[in-house]
């Protein structure tokens, strides 16, 4: 029986799953990361200290409201352009990777 409990119990073990299976899991596990660092981006600003409304002459008050909301736009439009490219890339990869689709197809 495989490792991974998908195999049938005449089957030797290996330590190792095909190739094309492989990497197709190592694409979902990319695919899976991407909302943890949005997750860790948008927890950034709870970090930052809060502004003062009475600074003193010499000292900085603090990461204002309004530089907060403007990071978080940035970090959303980020996080969606970056899902689009990542979309676009895996649509190629996974057909080179997976020894199918439409790289393979090209003369």
């Amino acid at each position: 029986m495989r490792g991974d409990g998908a195999g049938h119990q005449g089957e030797p073990k290996t330590p190792f799953v095909e190739r094309r299976t492989y990497r197709r899991r190592r694409l979902m596990d990319i695919a899976r990361l991407l909302p943890i660092l949005g997750a860790l981006l948008f927890a950034v600003p709870l970090m930052w200290p809060n502004p003062d409304p009475y600074p003193a002459p010499d000292t900085h008050g603090g990461m204002s409201t309004s530089v907060a909301i403007i990071y978080i736009f940035v970090v959303w439009a980020g996080l969606i352009a970056v899902s689009f490219a990542f979309g676009v890339a895996v649509r190629l990869w996974a057909g080179h990777w997976t020894e199918g689709g439409p790289l393979d197809e090209q003369p």
